[in-house]
């Protein structure tokens, strides 16, 4: 019988191949290194004509299908991409990675092994104030001259912590309790398979400029060292449609409308009949969330903001 398919080779990317297996540091002591993967952008244009049917070969280049997939959420063409990391991350980052649980995940076990003898310091000028406006975030830095003397304490609980930790160890104490006194700052390190679809969602989160600073320097290097050599079409467009792109809700664009046609005063009557102008005896705006929002969108586009 004769075989009607066709034969489909396993997809190479010549930039990734180069540097699998590759460490990539991150933080002082850190590293992002891919250890395998699969397809790349020609798979998620395949999968997706799949269900277009052959005709849309003809009508749509790769990355145009590509772009539009992406650019209206049509997901799923890109979880027949997947990649495998090997990845060194402090334990108190890594607690918020692991908290994506769409990936499979292999974790060091320090009840097998020895705890890593490697903890993420901080420079004196690198311990960051608590923001005002948002509760888990930060912004500022402290005084490096007071910096240094939290640096000195930081040392000495390492070298402590980690001591103890070993006295324990030559005593004969179990190790998955002779590890429970070490600091959240100590080194771990996981293979970390995800597909595509789900890393995008991975990367927007965490490569925004509210995530913390740790994981976002982790996912800094995975967008921008690894997902650009392994789909570069794919890369581009998530930076154009999802990282650098604006939404608008109703309330929003409502303002812009006003804005356009009948002027700053008009636009911030709306805003004040929307209850995001609302003052303290003091005259002062009070905190409104969604108004702060709006006016990074404004000031992202270009917009100056009207009241």
């Amino acid at each position: 019988m004769e075989n009607k398919f066709e034969r489909i080779d396993s997809i190479r990317v010549t930039a990734l191949d180069e540097i699998l297996g590759k460490p990539f540091r991150v933080l002082d002591d850190g590293f992002v290194r891919v250890v395998d993967y699969m397809g790349a952008d020609e798979s998620i244009v395949q999968a997706a004509r799949v269900s277009y049917g052959k005709g849309t070969k003809k009508v749509r280049e790769d990355r145009t299908l590509i772009r539009y997939l992406l650019r209206h959420r049509h997901t799923s063409p890109f979880e027949m991409c997947e990649i495998k990391l090997h990845v060194r991350v402090p334990m108190d980052c890594w607690r918020q990675w692991i908290r994506h649980r769409t990936a499979s995940v292999n974790e060091y076990s320090t009840r097998y092994s020895e705890a890593i003898d490697a903890t993420q310091t901080t420079r004196p000028d690198a311990w960051r104030l608590q923001a005002v406006s948002n509760r888990q975030g930060s912004e500022g830095y402290l005084d490096a001259s007071q910096g240094k003397h939290l640096s000195e304490q930081e040392a000495l609980i390492h070298h402590r912590a980690r001591g103890i930790y070993e006295e324990r160890i030559g005593l004969g104490v179990a190790r998955e309790q002779a590890r429970k006194d070490l600091p959240l700052s100590t080194y771990t390190e996981a293979y970390w398979k995800i597909d595509l679809h789900n890393l995008l969602h991975f990367l927007r989160l965490r490569m925004d400029r509210t995530a913390q600073i740790e994981i976002r320097e982790y996912a800094q290097v995975i967008g921008r060292e690894l997902l650009a050599r392994w789909c570069p079409v794919t890369w581009e467009a998530f930076q154009d449609y999802w990282m650098n792109a604006v939404s608008l809700s109703p309330a929003e664009q409502q303002i812009i409308r006003t804005l356009v046609e009948g002027g700053k005063a008009a636009a911030a009557g709306t805003a004040e009949t929307l209850g995001w102008l609302k003052r303290g005896e003091d005259g002062t705006l009070r905190l409104h969330y969604e108004r702060l929002e709006f006016e990074e969108k404004l000031r992202q586009i270009g917009i100056g903001i009207p009241w």
